[in-house]
């Protein structure tokens, strides 16, 4: 007799264990965001770890310079924040309601909907990238490939912004604002090894919690990693 399916856990839930789930047929990142939309911004611009990130990017930015945005989803705060200080943002999101949204309220950056796995990164050719939790539905082989890919996308001497959930998960089900989504992460110690392995020098480490603005959420970790990559 077939086992019955493990029910979604909350990222709270498995914060303490590794968890892999049975094959469950759930929808693609694409759905999940397309049916957020603006109800995803309005839980989390208001995160004020992630303002103090930006404003730790901004101060670290030559004018005008090259920014993409790994998961751009509304464009807001991060790619409205980096354009409206003069800077060449591209933003970058699996999901057309989430870039179409995007392109409205930020007019000042551009915006396209692709997957950054497919999406062709020329060496050296960035100032910076943000990636707030954009890697979170990647397994953990995909997220290394990607991360190491951002990485020689910057310039030597680059900035590189991540942030993630700070967990000891691959492939776990769990519910994301009343959604079920497939997830994996990194412990902190473990992410911060993988961006050095990556080429990149960890110059500032921020552990924070945050209770998103949506009926019946609970606080996550999240963790954010400042970067530069090494020359």
């Amino acid at each position: 007799m077939p086992r019955p399916p493990r029910p979604a856990a909350s990222f709270r839930a498995v914060h303490r264990r590794t968890f892999v789930t049975d094959d469950l047929q759930l929808p693609p990142p694409i759905t999940v965001f397309d049916e957020l939309g603006a109800e995803y911004e309005r839980a989390f611009a208001g995160d004020p770890a992630r303002r103090r990130s930006l404003e730790w990017l901004l101060g670290r930015l030559a004018p005008g310079s090259r920014v993409l945005d790994v998961g751009s989803g509304t464009g807001r705060p991060t790619a409205e924040t980096l354009a409206d200080a003069g800077h060449r943002v591209l933003g970058v999101d699996v999901s057309p309601v989430m870039t179409e949204l995007a392109a409205r309220q930020v007019p000042a950056a551009s915006f396209r909907c692709a997957d950054i796995r497919d999406e062709p990164l020329e060496e050296a050719s960035l100032d910076a990238v943000c990636a707030y939790f954009s890697l979170l539905q990647l397994d953990r082989r995909e997220q290394t490939e990607t991360l190491g890919r951002l990485t020689r996308a910057l310039v030597p001497g680059g900035h590189l912004a991540l942030a993630t959930v700070p967990l000891d998960i691959e492939n776990v089900d769990a519910l994301f604002m009343g959604h079920r989504v497939r997830v994996s992460s990194f412990t902190a110690p473990d992410l911060t090894a993988l961006a050095e392995e990556s080429g990149l020098e960890v110059l500032e480490r921020e552990e924070s919690e945050f209770t998103p603005a949506y009926p019946g959420a609970t606080p996550e970790s999240h963790l954010f990693l400042h970067c530069r990559r090494r020359a």
